[in-house]
This record gives C-alpha cells, structure tokens and sequence, in this order.
C-alpha cells in the first residue's frame, strides 16, 4: 500500500459522524441539517433540457481536452466576467470532472517532491482537499491561519524566506472556505510578487466566484488581476471553477481549470492518463450552463434573501459576519465548537460543522477552535427557523 495514505486525516464529515454516535436530535423539532455545502437549490430547467436532449453522448468516448465548443463557452464566459482582453479556449482552457477532482490531480501534476523538501502552502481553516493533494503528491502542507485578526484570509507574510524557498504550490481560496473573505487585487498583487522570487505555481480555487451579493461588485478574480497588471500568459497560475455553486449542478461533476498554457499542458497529459474525461453529454448541458447568466442571477437572489433574514438574528454571545462570497456563516460560539455541535443536534434538531475539523493546529491553536460552519443550503424558512434555534441554545448556555 501506498505508505502516504496513512497520513490522511479523516474527511471533516467522518470525523463528525463519529463524534455525533449516540447522539439523537431533539424529536420535538424538524431536523435541519446544514452541515454540507452541497447546494440544495433547484437544478435550471435549461441544464436538465440540455442533458436529456445530448443522451446519445453517452454512447462515445470522450476526449480528455473536452469538445472545443466548451472550451469555446468557457473562454467567453471568462472574458465577459472577468473583463479579459483574451482567453485562448484551446491552450488556457480545460474541462474537468468538477473543481474537487481538478484540484487534488493538480498537485500530482506539478509537484516533484525529488527537489527535496517540498511545500504545499495552504489557508486554515481550508477546504480538506489541499492537504490530501499535498500529502499524496510527496509534499509538506503549510498552513497559515486565516482569523478575523487577518480579515479571514491568509499572511503570506508570516512565513520566513527558508520556508518560501521550499514552497512548490499555493492553494488560495477566493471566496474562501469557509470564511467567505474575498482576496483583492492588492492581495493578489503580493502573491504574484512571492511566486515571481521564489517561483511556485498558485492554484486559485474559484468554486465560490458566483455567490456574491452586491451585483454592482463581482468578487474579482486571480485571471482578472493578472489581467490588470499586464501578467501575460497568466505565469504560473491556474483557476479552478465549477458549475455545482454556480448553476446548482453539483451531480454534473462539471467545471475548468484555467491559465498558464504551459501548466496546462502537463495537467491534459496527466488527466489523459488518470482516466479524467467529462461525458459528451454532461459536456453539451454545460456548453448551456455556461452560456446563461440568468439562472445565475436568480440563484444569487435565493441566498441573498436568506443572508438578509437571518443576519438580524444574529446577537451576543453568537457573531457571525456576512461573508463577502459564498453560503456559509462562519460563527463564533461561546463554549467549544464540538460540544456546541453536540449539543446543539441534541437539544434543537441542527447539524452544522465544528469549525476545529476544518482547520489544523498551529503552534499550540487551531484558527477553527470555538467557530462552526453553517452551510446556507436548506430553503430559507429552515435557514430561519435553524438559526432561530441556534439564538435560543446560545442564550441558554
């Protein structure tokens, strides 16, 4: 057996069904569980009407480089969003069996753990991925914590020069997981300044991009700063992004990678051997996906009614901040964050996620202690009636 695995750590949701054993909800209440990200809005009608209407691509196989149409789609749908002069949809462009998959094969891409150490950057608390990509492809992940202190995103400036000159990969995460931050072009500017001295490849996770809620300010975007200042060819940066947020898809398994052609290159020829390709027929529903941004905007409005209602809600000893992009709250409780969670599906019927199993300590604290992520997903009445009951159980302690 592959001696790396041993390192993984349980998946949060693992950890968190063995900490739940023999725990009962209260009965009393409707159980409401938002302990997932995974989006519980309706799929568009467009996205279905286009898969039934391509089922013959289920008798082909597909292309690991995608139909050029949706590399075509894709392309157009980043110069329009992100305001980007050009997109090459051939060489800057490639579809992926969603965002998750893409950015675990990544890592095994890119990394060559034969230059002696090598290190794997990541935020914490961050998507659970990152570690297991670093860990798996031979790597060490570093982590830098992401607290209200540093406005939820990563200090890239807390690591010393020794470390930066291991560093392979930087995953950076925008809307982040779970903090909801939103990196700007001066963030991105100082990333970009510590890949050119020191020469590692960024990995910007994207899933997020769409759920924002001022219309009139789209959370910007690692292409779309590059862009802005004048990085041609997108130097050692690729962009993850997917239609399970976005287009309420998370079935479809459907998203992109895109950036440094170079970077590209190598992760087709990986893909090509690991088996990756996308389905014609999820291929053809996605060219109509990314085509419409009217289910997009119809989305958005779902989750920016719940943030409305339930950020009211909100009082002492709970604080929670609207994020700037995503579905997530990410709350401050008032005892630690495992028993909160325990107790809470106890006495109210709730599920969320101990914001602990998301982060990883750092010298002696884990930036996720006494925080629970709670994932907007359910229709807003359960949203309402949930935190609602969250209020109450705080109140109670």
């Amino acid at each position: 057996m592959n001696p790396r695995l041993a390192r993984l750590q349980p998946y949060p949701f693992e950890k968190l069904r063995k900490m739940l054993a023999g725990v009962e909800g209260n009965p009393a209440f409707t159980p409401v569980n938002l302990s997932i990200g995974e989006p519980k809005h309706a799929t568009p009608e467009l996205i279905r009407k286009a898969l039934v209407d391509n089922l013959d691509g289920l008798s082909a196989y597909p292309a690991t480089a995608g139909l050029p149409e949706l590399r075509e789609s894709i392309a157009a749908w980043l110069k329009k969003r992100y305001g980007l002069d050009s997109v090459d949809a051939q060489t800057e462009v490639v579809p992926v069996n969603g965002s998750r998959e893409a950015l675990f094969a990544f890592a095994q891409t890119v990394i060559d753990p034969s230059r002696g150490k090598a290190l794997v950057v990541c935020p914490n608390p961050f998507y659970q991925i990152y570690e297991g990509a670093a860990l798996l492809a031979g790597a060490e992940p570093v982590f830098l914590a992401a607290t209200e202190e540093t406005g939820l995103k990563p200090d890239y400036r807390a690591l010393k020069e020794a470390t930066w000159k291991d560093v392979q990969l930087v995953y950076a995460c925008s809307p982040a997981n779970p903090g909801g931050a939103v990196m700007n072009l001066e963030d991105w500017k100082a990333l970009f300044a510590l890949s050119d001295r020191y020469g590692f490849i960024i990995a910007a996770d994207e899933c997020y991009s769409e759920l924002y809620y001022d219309e009139a300010a789209p959370p910007m975007g690692a292409l779309q700063a590059a862009s802005i200042l004048r990085r041609t060819g997108f130097p050692r940066l690729a962009v993850f992004s997917s239609l399970s947020k976005r287009s309420n898809a998370p079935g479809m398994r459907s998203g992109f990678v895109a950036g440094d052609a170079a970077l590209l290159k190598q992760f087709l020829l990986y893909r090509t051997y690991h088996g990756s390709a996308m389905s014609v027929t999820v291929q053809k529903a996605s060219v109509a996906a990314w085509s419409d941004e009217r289910h997009v905007v119809s989305n958005r409005s779902l989750y920016a009614a719940k943030y409305a209602a339930i950020m009211p809600l909100l009082r002492p000893p709970l604080y929670a901040k609207r994020p700037d992009g995503g579905f997530y709250l990410w709350m401050r409780t008032p005892i630690d964050d495992a028993q909160f969670t325990r107790h809470l599906l106890r006495d109210y019927n709730v599920l969320v996620l101990p914001g602990s199993f998301l982060g990883r300590e750092i010298d002696g604290a884990n930036p996720g202690q006494n925080h629970i992520r709670i994932a907007l997903v359910q229709p807003l009445q359960d949203c309402v009636d949930a935190i609602k009951r969250i209020a109450r159980f705080s109140e109670s302690l």
